[in-house]
């Protein structure tokens, strides 16, 4: 239950940042989303230790685990456009296909760098 609670506060301040960063952006005008800048000022604050993993480490893994159901809203909100499927479909599908494919790569680089940096250093 207390692992529970402390993943549903870590998803709150994940949701906070967002949120503030979103403000934020709105208030100046930027063109980045503010959730990017929420991810930056997450990553600078882990960095730099003013957040410890720990502290926001079990919601961000609920969070990862469950990224699939994130994009359910979009694919189901490509249907109002379908003229556009039509005409366009196939580079559409082309575009998802490619791009996919490069996240994935880049992805599992960055992934088997971070491992071999990893076993580096329990190796030192």
């Amino acid at each position: 239950m207390k692992s529970i609670v402390k993943g549903i506060l870590q998803i709150a301040f994940f949701i906070l940042v967002s949120f503030v960063m979103n403000v934020i952006t709105d208030f100046f005008h930027l063109k980045i989303p503010g959730s990017i800048l929420g991810i930056i000022l997450i990553f600078i604050l882990l960095k730099t230790k003013v957040i410890k993993l720990n502290w926001v480490e079990t919601g961000a893994n609920w969070l990862l685990a469950e990224l699939l159901l994130f994009f359910i809203p979009s694919a189901v909100g490509i249907i109002q456009y379908k003229d556009l499927l039509y005409k366009n479909g196939i580079q559409v599908v082309i575009v998802v296909i490619l791009s996919t494919g490069l996240v994935m790569t880049c992805a599992g680089l960055v992934a088997v760098q971070l491992a071999k940096r990893k076993e580096r250093k329990k190796a030192l």
